[in-house]
């Protein structure tokens, strides 16, 4: 197979988490918000910090810089907020960036058997070779929450 049959052409948007560049398909990012006040709660699993309200939504704050690169990130520039594939309406995740994103076009090149599973594929930019991230492998699932009384469905009840 020629290398231009493997290549799938998409578009991303890069994103800094400290010193490193990494990339999600543009498909899965929801928006880029201002840092905002995160709510933190006891009894957290690790991988998340809290959540931060977003246009009346709750969402899970998770940062992954720590997995990445190494080291926890200081300063937070925006929230990328992205929704998983996992097929479920609703779940998007938050992740903090410390540096300006950016929207591109770029050939994408499978990852391969040897990648990390957080890596979905590969994408060369301004001659730096980029990681394309799989959220779904770098954050914790979030459970759904359970229905309030409100929305409980009423027995059926037989006269």
């Amino acid at each position: 197979m020629s290398l231009s049959g493997q290549l799938d052409s998409r578009s991303c948007v890069l994103l800094r988490l400290g010193d490193r560049r990494f990339a999600l398909i543009a498909d899965q990012v929801v928006e880029l918000v201002s840092p905002s006040r995160v709510f933190r709660f006891p009894h957290r699993t690790s991988e998340l910090d809290g959540v931060i309200l977003r246009r009346g939504r709750v969402v899970p704050v998770c940062d992954i810089s720590e997995r990445l690169t190494g080291k926890r990130m200081g300063s937070r520039r925006f929230y990328l907020i992205s929704s998983r594939p996992t097929g479920v309406a609703g779940d998007s995740i938050a992740v903090p960036v410390s540096g300006d994103c950016e929207l591109i076009h770029a050939d994408l090149t499978p990852a391969g058997s040897h990648d990390s599973p957080y890596v979905a594929a590969w994408l060369s930019h301004n001659g730096e070779v980029i990681e394309v991230l799989n959220l779904s492998a770098l954050t914790p699932a979030i459970p759904e929450a359970a229905p309030s009384k409100a929305e409980t469905p009423m027995p059926e009840v037989r006269a």
